[in-house]
């Protein structure tokens, strides 16, 4: 049984790790806001 513990400490430890590193990058990191030109075909325009 201790080394199911263990196991369990590590896996908890490790989705811990990864949580706070989501939670930084969310909080931190802010994105750059920008303007996006997209070219439509005409063939897309015309109605059917």
């Amino acid at each position: 049984m201790p080394t199911l513990f263990r196991f369990l400490a590590v896996v908890a430890i490790l989705a811990g790790l990864a949580f706070a590193a989501m939670f930084a990058l969310a909080t931190f990191v802010e994105p750059t806001p920008r303007e996006i030109t997209v070219t439509i075909p005409n063939t897309k325009l015309q109605p059917k």
